[in-house]
């Protein structure tokens, strides 16, 4: 049924493209007023023009804890209260962990795991005070699953999880949901990209997809269909909970 998040102001971060877009988009088709961050502050203005309803764009690196704390403020005075957060925005960091440099690791957390934090320590004083409030954190099938030659990238992930059980557990008798998608191989910018450095692209996505149950990439599209829901009234019931969206990928032992 339409308008799932109609009246509720939500604060989606990494807005500019993929998952974060997808969102922002199914987020505003269900009512949702939004205020979108993202480093790409073009990107966010040409994705909000084209999205119906109210929304604020803003420029904000989730790393430093002063920007995000300016950025929700913005938001509340705009809006005046934050119903819904997605914890979307993330970068991949892969490296060899002996040849992992510092900056590489504090950059790692800082965005994956920090960032995530910062903004919901800015965004709970609001949804505590009002008694209701949704925290979606877009984590990772590495959260529980590890690929080799992919540190520190599912450390950050297994953080992130942790993140939202213990404050899920912390606050739900104060009314706040915090919950965790789990997303595999999703068509977004980086997977694309990343499919091309390989010498034979096609070649290397029929070996993705042949690792996958459903034999093929999912869309970013299904991941939003899944933040509605949590960001819903109607997962009322829903917190500390984690929803795999992999394809099955993640179940299945491979050789």
């Amino acid at each position: 049924m339409p308008g799932r998040l109609q009246g509720k102001v939500a604060l989606v971060t990494g807005a500019a493209r993929g998952i974060g877009a997808a969102i922002a988009r199914k987020f505003t088709a269900e009512g949702a007023q939004l205020a979108l961050l993202d480093l790409d502050l073009q990107a966010l203005e040409a994705l909000a023009a084209g999205l119906e309803g109210t929304s604020l764009t803003a420029v904000c690196d989730i790393a430093e804890k002063t920007a995000v704390e300016e950025a929700v403020q913005a938001v509340l005075a705009r809006f005046g209260r934050i119903d819904v957060l997605v914890n979307n925005a993330g970068i991949n960091v892969f490296a060899d962990p002996l040849h992992t440099t510092d900056e590489e690791w504090r950059r790692c957390m800082a965005v994956n795991l920090e960032g995530a934090w910062h903004l919901t320590r800015a965004v709970l004083p609001d949804m505590l005070g009002r008694g209701a409030g949704s925290i979606v954190n877009i984590a990772s099938t590495h959260a529980f699953s590890i690929i080799p030659g992919c540190f520190p990238y599912p450390v950050a992930k297994h953080g992130l999880l942790g993140l939202t059980r213990s404050l899920a557990i912390e606050y739900a008798p104060k009314g706040v949901r915090i919950n965790a998608i789990a997303p595999g191989y999703i068509e977004t910018e980086k997977v694309t990209d990343w499919l091309e450095t390989h010498a034979d692209p096609a070649a290397a996505r029929a070996r993705v997809e042949s690792l996958i149950p459903v034999r093929r990439i999912g869309r970013p599209e299904e991941v939003a269909f899944a933040a509605v829901y949590l960001a819903s009234d109607e997962a009322g019931f829903c917190t500390g909970s984690v929803l795999t969206m992999d394809g099955g990928r993640s179940v299945v032992y491979h050789d």
